[in-house]
């Protein structure tokens, strides 16, 4: 199920990503013996709690160092992509981990997965102050974002099989709402925890952020009562995997998903910097709340299916790419107006891009879709991790233009893959045109 049904913003992962089919279940909606959680069920209650309550721990572990950037770089005396492996760490763990935590999922069983994956990250962040280095930091990042991987890969999985249709769409955009929350928190909190007191109480608070809200989850989460344990076949898994790395529309939505990422890392990894140096010099703790901007990804990603219906999935991609790079764009004047509408534009557009692109991977797959949704999560986790690493450095090279120019680059691929796309269309159109008019 891909964000865009949602209106996800960028940090939700779409669909369940299980072998099994997330909508499965042993009784029709109108039998008598669904026993699926309903409206007005207190385990009903739980389990949105629940799931609330994992989105958030998730993205504010995934997102604790980006808003501590500047601060790790004055402190341990690291170059701005030195300091942004630390958030790209966590990104690739993720990416990397999906497929494996999914098949667990179906293995072991979603609650048993979930739980040790939150509990496992939270244990991890609570190490992370104590690093003594940039190498040990990373490190363990990277092996939080791994552990991370198994609640998003198996939420949505447990809601589709444990929640009512009825109510399933509902118990979907409270889970996300906590993924957003959780993203936008995660910055936040760290980040001014950061300013007030170092980098070190930035990442304890976010760590205790995210402990409460494991223990809410393991508290309330009800048990999976639907759940039926699918042996791991691990050739038919490759084989899909395999089909879809060979559809050349998957294979352009991939990348699309990855270049609209990749934008999003070297833009939101290198902003802190920018305003907190010559010439705007705004505090830590101003600086951090520009994560704020965040929210402008709500609105344009739930409006991303109207353009769509409009426009076409072409035509706003067409938009997003324009939008983006307009705030790119804009974002190189020196006024600091110019700097934060500058941002609002490239959130705006990165979000329509990313909701288009991936709610198209649903309806292009004509079967493994858990697994298309897992390999599109997979290239858009590795264009943030590539994108912030090599838009750190080009900022740390050539300052906000060196950053910008990572994201131009990526935009104006972006603009080729679709151009092609449109080629492609026009070209398959005329060709039933000029075969009847031989005829």
């Amino acid at each position: 199920m891909p964000p865009a049904s949602t209106g996800a913003p960028a940090d939700t992962l779409p669909g369940a990503l299980s072998q099994s089919s997330p909508a499965a279940s042993p009784a029709s909606p109108t039998s008598p013996a669904d026993t699926r959680l309903r409206p007005g069920d207190r385990a009903f209650r739980r389990a949105n709690l629940a799931l609330f309550a994992a989105g958030i721990a998730t993205f504010v572990l995934l997102y604790a160092t980006q808003g501590l950037l500047p601060l790790l770089s004055r402190d341990l005396d690291l170059t701005p992509g030195q300091a942004s492996w630390t958030a790209s760490a966590a990104t690739l763990g993720l990416a990397l981990a999906l497929l494996p935590a999914s098949a667990l999922s179906d293995r072991y069983g979603r609650t048993a997965v979930m739980t040790a994956s939150v509990l496992a990250a939270t244990a991890l962040a609570l190490l992370l102050p104590l690093a003594p280095d940039l190498t040990t930091l990373t490190a363990l990042r990277a092996l939080q974002g791994a552990a991370l991987a198994g609640l998003p890969a198996t939420a949505m999985a447990y809601l589709a099989e444990e929640i009512h249709p009825s109510a399933l769409a509902s118990a979907m955009g409270l889970y996300v709402a906590g993924n957003s929350i959780g993203g936008m928190g995660g910055r936040l909190v760290s980040g001014w925890a950061g300013a007030a007191w170092g980098w070190r109480w930035g990442l304890a608070a976010s760590a205790v952020v995210a402990l409460l809200a494991a223990l809410a989850f393991r508290l309330l989460i009800p048990a999976a009562r639907q759940f039926r344990r699918t042996p791991v076949d691990a050739r038919a898994l490759g084989r899909t995997v395999a089909a879809h790395l060979r559809d050349p529309l998957l294979l352009r939505l991939y990348a699309l998903g990855a270049l609209f990422m990749a934008v999003f890392g070297a833009v939101y990894n290198t902003v802190g910097y920018r305003l907190t140096s010559a010439p705007f010099q705004l505090p830590q703790s101003v600086a951090a709340s520009i994560f704020v901007v965040y929210l402008v990804g709500t609105v344009s990603s739930a409006n991303a299916g109207r353009l769509t219906g409009r426009l076409g999935r072409r035509g706003t991609l067409y938009v997003a790419i324009g939008t983006t790079a307009a705030g790119l764009l804009l974002s190189l004047a020196g006024s600091l107006l110019c700097a934060l509408l500058g941002l609002v534009l490239i959130t705006a557009g990165f979000f329509i891009g990313h909701a288009t692109a991936s709610s198209s991977v649903g309806r292009t797959a004509t079967h493994g879709r858990a697994q298309a949704s897992a390999l599109y999560l997979i290239a858009y986790y590795l264009g943030n991790s590539l994108g912030g690493t090599i838009g750190a450095d080009a900022y740390h090279a050539a300052g906000w233009s060196g950053a910008a120019a990572v994201g131009l680059t990526a935009m104006a691929l972006a603009a080729g893959v679709t151009l092609y796309a449109t080629r492609r269309a026009i070209l398959a159109r005329r060709g039933p045109a000029l075969d009847t008019l031989r005829a």
